[in-house]
């Protein structure tokens, strides 16, 4: 692999481990005397639990015990929490109901744990979940949140009135009305986002070890941020003393989101294996996935734009009502408000903007962050008004977004955000050059000749990523701080380890970072280690979300890097006899500038560690660590435009080309890069096209829970993707990055559905825009 810096294409050191099938995830951990558990759960969206009977399932071969929520209430197991405080218009704080691990008196949604039960195997433990009766008091059910604040409607949680969580706020009222009361043209659309399931590759899971002659806890867990788990867990949720309680993250088959948070089945384990002491081991389902990992999106939401007589946006309107679920997740409050609203200036300039968004309970699966967060549904919302807008004045599209581009920079918009850095036209004319956007009617007429319905859609995106900093997002709420933590350790011989708070789950951390170290000193990247995931090894971090692990992370990295190597040519021009300003790195030695004195790496390692002659009051050894935390978000962005082909007969949609140009700032690795962005416009075509998690409305059933109901995207929906980057580096961190995860799920739907609805002749389609939706839609313009 040898000496690779910023800016190479390298192939991942992590791939050679997964594609041998060599990857060690939580299903492959192995403890001496572990037991299996399996989860009791609710049949019933909403009901009084009257009657727990566990005597025959005790009674069952194999079975260890059968454990309840009343016995984790008795030994001091807290409640679930969300982590982010939101306070209504009026001052109130969010009403957060009681979210116990194991219910208790009531089930709130289909899928809430109720009791565990610990059997020698996986099949006994299942089998005799099957026999715990259950006596149940129905009650009704509301899955939708426009009708969960209805009068009438069932009230879930008796902290919260009508099942309202908050009702918030955020811009100019009052400059808003002014700005609309002036408008020449008000463009409105009603909207809606659709709520997905994650879907990770590998389900969650969880290993609770409680280990009674140390009386320490281990839990190996499917986490994206292995230290913030160790913390609430010990924190709030009294399950152990942060100092005796070890949280594992080993291998992690994606994550989207969905394993950030603290789930109770992680909780649950490591209480069951003090109960009944052995290793308790759990390992989700497909089924349990698609019940009980957070949901994401689901927003419904009415928008209206302002424009003057120039087609100038003078002002926004959003009113959206989101639907949380039965429960508020760690970071559920967070999402459709500070990630969300705080977007919907996009890349325009906007005078004046408001948002209300009121965030509601209903009898269905708790819903936070899934991939890209609240800035997908910004975007959707501002993209398709803007091609709406353009339709409605006969305009270009393209021309109608140019014209209300931020063109200078810092811009600070009227909802938080101030925007550091950008050219959003340079990404909007690659992608249209990309697309021969003005030979897109040619290819519209070749198509109604052959039968077929062709159309061309526009998204232009931006986003914040690394979220940050620290005080400025404690001060809208946030319960922990978010920066990001690196050790940096040179070993005696030279090789090299990194330590980071960052979590790899597929992006790549142990190429892109160990690049980063290998074009510093040098070094080729066999020699660099990447470390990760283990609260006893690794000094406390926050984690991988919110596309912060290169701007958050590796600046961190840098920072250790620093302090490495002013030390080590501190060394080095004490065994050269130099003056240590002349001290420069190349090709992993240390040499005197402008002569042919040098000294090898791994001497100068070496000789930190034997410490035989080293500057007089220095410490032995090299190794250094250090905390970044960002100046501000960094803000990616870009433009995507999609084409796609209808079938009037069917409603079958075929997206004939997708064209993405993004602007992430500086580069790591390319390769890695437009895998990271083709992985997200999947994502968002899937959301567009296929993607729904849909409840009955009755009885709060979930009606998509598994893949012969819920349809992901397949190859075959895919189109090749035509993929390019600009660089507009970040000046809010050393290394220029802005972050690269989620711009293509945030950018892609909006673009699909602008080219349906282009090439049907309607406005009027909620995703996932299936053959059914189009082909109606299509009957519906036809009349």
């Amino acid at each position: 692999m040898g000496i690779e810096g910023i800016g190479a294409s390298v192939v991942r050191k992590e791939d050679k481990r997964f594609i041998t099938g060599a990857g060690r995830y939580v299903d492959d951990m192995v403890v001496p005397g572990m037991k299996h558990a399996f989860f009791v759960r609710s049949p019933y969206a909403h009901a009084d639990i009257k009657k727990i009977d566990v005597k025959a399932a005790l009674a069952m071969p194999g079975v260890i015990d059968v454990l309840s929520g009343k016995q984790l209430k008795a030994d001091g197991i807290g409640n679930l929490i969300c982590g982010w405080m939101v306070h209504s218009k009026d001052g109130s704080p969010m009403k957060m109901g009681a979210w116990s691990p194991l219910a208790v008196d009531r089930v709130r949604y289909v899928g809430d744990a109720v009791a565990i039960v610990v059997a020698d195997t996986k099949g006994q433990a299942r089998d005799a979940a099957e026999a715990v009766e259950i006596t149940y008091k129905e009650r009704k059910a509301v899955t939708s949140a426009v009708d969960a604040v209805k009068k009438g409607a069932p009230q879930i949680h008796p902290e919260a009135d009508n099942n309202l969580i908050f009702d918030w706020d955020l811009g100019d009222e009052a400059a808003t009305d002014k700005a609309f009361s002036k408008a020449a043209h008000v463009v409105k659309l009603d909207i809606v986002n659709n709520r997905l399931v994650p879907n990770a590759m590998e389900p969650r899971a969880a290993l609770g070890h409680y280990d009674k002659a140390e009386d320490h806890y281990t839990c190996w867990t499917t986490s994206q941020n292995p230290h913030v788990a160790r913390l609430v867990m010990s924190a709030f949720y009294n399950v152990a003393p942060e100092n005796k309680l070890r949280v594992i993250a080993p291998d992690v088959g994606g994550g989207f989101g969905s394993k950030i948070y603290i789930y109770p089945e992680e909780i649950v384990c490591l209480w069951a294996s003090k109960k009944t002491g052995v290793p308790v081991k759990w390992v989700g389902d497909r089924t349990e996935s698609f019940l009980t990992d957070a949901h994401g999106r689901d927003h419904d939401t009415h928008a209206e734009m302002a424009f003057d007589k120039n087609h100038k946006i003078i002002g926004l309107k959003v009113q959206t009502k989101a639907n949380l679920g039965a429960y508020m997740s760690l970071f559920s409050s967070a999402t459709p408000t500070y990630l969300y609203a705080t977007l919907l200036s996009g890349q325009y300039d906007i005078p004046a903007i408001h948002a209300n968004v009121k965030a509601i309970y209903t009898n269905t699966a708790p819903v936070d962050a899934y991939r890209g967060a609240g800035r997908p549904e910004a975007t959707f919302v501002m993209e398709r008004l803007m091609e709406t807008a353009a339709r409605e004045f006969g305009v270009s599209p393209a021309e109608l977004r140019r014209k209300n581009f931020i063109k200078s920079f810092p811009h600070q918009t009227p909802v938080i955000m101030c925007y550091d850095a950008g050219d959003f036209a340079v990404s909007l004319d690659a992608a249209l050059k990309a697309s021969d956007y003005a030979g897109f009617e040619k290819r519209r007429t070749k198509a109604k000749k052959a039968g077929k319905l062709r159309g061309i859609g526009m998204s232009c995106y931006i986003e914040a990523c690394g979220i940050a900093p620290s005080a400025a997002v404690g001060s809208l709420g946030a319960g922990v701080g978010l920066w990001e933590s690196a050790e940096v350790r040179v070993n005696a011989v030279g090789t090299i380890e990194v330590l980071t708070g960052s979590h790899s789950h597929g992006q790549g951390h142990e190429t892109t970072f160990a690049q980063l170290v290998s074009g510093r000193f040098g070094l080729p990247m066999e020699q660099i280690s990447i470390i990760h995931g283990d609260t006893d090894k690794v000094q406390m971090g926050m984690g991988t979300y919110g596309s912060r692990s290169g701007a958050v992370g590796m600046s961190a990295i840098v920072k250790a890097l620093d302090k490495v190597e002013a030390k080590a040519k501190k060394i080095a021009a004490h065994v050269l006899e130099a003056d240590e300003k002349d001290i420069v790195i190349e090709n992993g030695t240390l040499k005197v500038a402008g002569t042919d004195k040098t000294v090898p790496w791994f001497q100068m390692a070496l000789a930190a560690y034997t410490a035989h002659n080293l500057p007089a009051g220095m410490e032995p050894g090299l190794k250094e660590g250090a905390f970044y935390d960002p100046a501000n978000f960094t803000f990616p962005a870009g433009c995507y435009i999609c084409e796609v082909e209808v079938d009037p007969e069917t409603g079958h949609t075929s997206i004939v080309q997708f064209v993405a140009a993004d602007d992430f700032g500086n580069i790591i690795n390319p390769m890695i890069v437009e895998g990271q962005v083709h992985g997200g416009v999947a994502q968002g075509i899937g959301q567009a096209l296929l993607e729904g998690a849909f409840y009955d409305p009755d009885t709060g059933q979930l009606l998509t829970a598994s893949y012969m109901d819920y349809t992901m995207p397949r190859a075959e929906d895919l189109p090749s993707f035509q993929i390019s980057t600009s660089v507009t580096p970040s000046p809010s961190n050393p290394l220029g990055i802005k972050g690269c995860g989620e711009a293509g799920a945030i950018g892609s739907p909006p673009a699909v559905i602008n080219a349906i609805t282009d090439a049907i002749g309607t406005n009027e389609l909620t995703m996932p825009a299936t053959p059914q939706k189009v082909w109606a839609a299509c009957r519906s313009v036809k009349n």
